[in-house]
């Protein structure tokens, strides 16, 4: 998925993953490892953040892998989701969803916005 996204918006997704990060930090600790996970197993950031918004993977999902590292895999992705506080991290992805799962993600690993303008060649 080819996304563009200003600097102005990537600032704004920051600024909200900070607030969340000091309002949840229970939420945000269980984002940042999910998303760390992701990045061990190789996977796709498309693919978590379909998982996490009950969204079809489509192409993103990951190929050759064990059926046992994917249950392993969504099993932290829906400790993730089963969070009291997850309406909030859902509501932040739906509404930069046009950034790309994996910007948002990148961010939430303390990414700094303006590396990740222009054209994407993260997945």
């Amino acid at each position: 998925m080819l996304t563009l996204s200003s600097l102005d918006e990537l600032q704004t997704a920051k600024e909200r993953l900070a607030n969340l990060q000091q309002s949840f930090p229970a939420l945000f600790d269980r984002l940042v490892h999910v998303t760390n996970l992701t990045r061990a197993l190789n996977f796709k950031y498309q693919y978590m953040g379909c998982l996490l918004m009950d969204e079809d993977p489509g192409t993103s999902s990951p190929n050759f892998v064990q059926a046992s590292v994917l249950r392993l895999y969504k099993k932290e992705v829906q400790l993730l989701k089963n969070d009291v506080d997850f309406d909030k991290l859902k509501q932040f992805f739906t509404e930069f969803k046009g950034n790309g799962y994996a910007k948002l993600s990148l961010l939430a690993l303390g990414i700094v916005p303006e590396s990740l303008t222009g054209a994407p060649i993260i997945k």
